[in-house]
């Protein structure tokens, strides 16, 4: 009985690995196939951009660049991600992804500042744009962001959902540059162009600020918005052999994987047994609570814990 178990639970575990390298396979063709499309079109855009002499373009072509920059890293991180953890290393190179948010925030916040600095002198001088070129390349731009959103739209991981919801912004982007477009071959209004580069920015920035605020965040270690640490601290103290829970801290390596450090105290005749039963309970209940990665230090109600009360 004791084999079969042991055999059931190999080939589980064999056919969870065959199943998440397929994931990690399907991600990686997934990213790469994404960066090919959106590094080919930001070029084409920068020429068109300076062609029709539009400045909405050219600030999508700057988004674009960021995203490009974005796409590569997380196509190099999918790579990366997968290491196993090392003596430099102790908890593996999950954290290296948030070097690929950060610098593509500190990107698209530079470029989002030019676009701003060029755009106000427009509103006041405005140059006439070519509204059939920016045609051509909004209905290009949909196309090619819209083969983007559907590669991307079958990916399980986080990191591809949220690529593949910045690529719906995109196409969205590129049908307001339309729609600005259509306007200027029925009216001659080229402040148009400028008003679209500014609310382009403007929506850029806002999504860059907010992107980088939780980058940090993660950085400077802050709980998890999906961690209630009151409830964690509920649920350990719900079990008969825990006479205190303190010292307790949680954050997270990616904005996935959570980490939590706990410091449980119980009574002096609790036997070595029912402390390893306490602690496996403990760890199997805390995936309900978006924990992945859980620390458990247990003390003696005798023992003077320094931490008592942090």
């Amino acid at each position: 009985m004791g084999n079969t178990q042991h055999n059931a639970r190999h080939a589980e575990g064999h056919h969870h690995q065959e199943e998440s390298g397929a994931h990690t396979h399907g991600a990686v063709g997934n990213f790469k196939v994404a960066f090919l499309l959106n590094a080919t079109f930001t070029v084409i855009e920068v020429v068109g951009g300076i062609l029709t002499n539009s400045l909405a373009i050219l600030s999508d072509a700057l988004h674009d660049l960021g995203d490009t920059l974005s796409l590569g890293l997380s196509w190099y991180l999918e790579h990366v991600a997968a290491r196993k953890r090392s003596a430099t290393h102790s908890y593996g190179y999950r954290r290296y992804s948030l070097l690929s948010a950060l610098v593509n925030a500190i990107v698209l916040f530079g470029g989002a500042i030019i676009i701003i600095v060029e755009a106000v002198p427009r509103l006041l001088h405005p140059e006439q744009v070519h509204p059939i070129g920016m045609l051509v390349l909004a209905i290009l731009g949909i196309v090619v962001n819209g083969l983007a959103v559907l590669r991307l739209r079958g990916g399980e991981k986080i990191n591809q959902k949220m690529v593949m919801l910045h690529f719906l912004e995109d196409v969205l982007g590129w049908v307001a540059v339309l729609a600005g477009s259509i306007v200027l071959m029925l009216a001659n209004i080229p402040s148009i162009d400028t008003i679209l580069s500014l609310a382009i920015t403007i929506v850029i920035l806002g999504m860059v600020f907010r992107r980088l605020i939780r980058t940090m965040k993660i950085f400077l270690q802050a709980v998890p918005p999906d961690v209630d640490l009151d409830a964690i601290e509920a649920f350990i103290s719900d079990f008969p052999d825990v006479k205190d829970v303190h010292d307790i801290h949680a954050w997270s390596m990616d904005g996935e994987y959570n980490i939590l450090t706990v410091h449980v105290v119980v009574p002096d005749n609790c036997t070595s047994d029912r402390v390893m039963r306490l602690k496996t309970a403990i760890r199997d209940g805390m995936h309900e609570h978006n924990i992945e990665h859980v620390t458990i230090e247990v003390g003696r109600e005798s023992e003077d814990c320094g931490l008592r009360g942090c």
